[in-house]
C-alpha cells in the first residue's frame, strides 16, 4: 500500500470518529441538558526520504484524532410548570451523589423519592451546598415547594436547603459518563452568582439543522476518501497484472 492510501485511510479513520460524534449529537437533540460534542483533528507529520535516496526529506500529513470536547453553550430554557424542574441560567452545574461519587449535571429534571429525598431521573440524590442529600420532611411534602433564584429551597415552614451549584475552571476536563452526568476530574468551586429558574428545563444546545448539514459534509468527505482508496487499489492491481503479463510474454 502506498502513501496515498495510508493518508486516505488516516482521514477515513478520523471521519468515522466524527460521524459517531455527530450522530450522537443528533440523537440527543431533544435531550434536556445535553451538550453537543466536537472532534478535534490535527496533522501527524511524517518525514520521508525522497525516492532518489539523496537524503533530502519531505513531509507527509496524516490525519490524527486528537480529542473530543464538549461545547458548554447554554441551551434554551423552556417552561414546564413542574416545581421540581430546575434550570440554570448561566454558569454552573447541579451536583448529585451517584454510586461512583459526586457528579455534575445540567439536567434539572428532579422529583421526590418515597422518603422525601430530591433525586434525579436515576434516583441519585441532589446535594445542597454542604454536599448533603436534600430531604423534604414527610409532613412538608404536601406543602407548596419554592426554589428562589439563589437556589434556596423553601416550604411554607421556611428554608430547608440551598442547592449546590458548582463550576470548574476548565470545562474540557469534565468527562461525560452518560445519563446527563459529568465527572469532574479537576477541582470544583461553588458558583457565587448562581441563577436558578424553577419550573423550567434547559433544552439541548444541539442545532439539529446544523448537525444534519455537518453530517452530510462528513459523509461526503468519507465517501471521497474511500473512493480514493479503492481507485488506488485498482490502479496497483492493474499495474501488477500488466507487469506480470509483460514478463510472461
Amino acid at each position: 500500500m502506498d502513501n496515498t492510501s495510508y493518508i486516505a485511510l488516516s482521514r477515513i479513520d478520523a471521519l468515522t470518529r466524527a460521524l459517531d460524534v455527530t450522530s450522537n449529537n443528533l440523537a440527543n437533540a431533544n435531550t434536556d441538558g445535553f451538550k453537543l460534542s466536537r472532534v478535534q483533528f490535527s496533522d501527524y507529520l511524517s518525514k520521508q526520504k525522497d525516492a532518489q535516496g539523496t537524503g533530502s526529506e519531505k513531509v507527509i500529513h496524516y490525519a490524527q484524532d486528537r480529542a473530543t470536547y464538549t461545547d458548554p453553550m447554554q441551551g434554551t430554557l423552556r417552561q414546564t410548570g413542574n416545581p421540581l424542574d430546575l434550570a440554570l441560567n448561566g454558569e454552573g452545574y447541579f451536583t448529585v451523589r451517584t454510586p461512583n461519587g459526586i457528579r455534575l449535571t445540567r439536567n434539572g429534571q428532579f422529583h421526590r423519592s418515597n422518603d422525601g429525598t430530591i433525586v434525579n431521573g436515576d434516583g441519585d440524590p441532589v446535594l445542597d451546598d454542604q454536599n448533603r442529600n436534600i430531604v423534604i420532611d414527610p409532613q412538608d411534602q404536601i406543602l407548596p415547594l419554592g426554589v428562589s433564584s439563589d437556589g434556596t429551597i423553601s416550604t411554607e415552614k421556611g428554608a430547608i436547603a440551598s442547592l449546590n451549584v458548582v463550576d470548574v475552571d476548565n470545562e474540557n476536563t469534565l468527562q461525560d459518563e452518560g445519563n446527563h452526568l459529568l465527572n469532574p476530574t479537576t477541582q470544583t468551586h461553588q458558583v457565587t452568582s448562581k441563577e436558578v429558574r424553577q419550573g423550567m428545563l434547559e433544552s439541548s444546545n444541539v442545532n439539529a439543522i446544523a448537525e444534519t448539514t455537518n453530517m452530510i459534509r462528513i459523509q461526503r468527505a468519507y465517501d471521497l476518501n474511500f473512493q480514493l482508496v479503492q481507485t488506488e487499489s485498482t490502479r496497483r492491481l492493474n499495474a501488477i497484472d500488466k507487469i506480470t503479463a509483460d514478463a510472461s510474454s
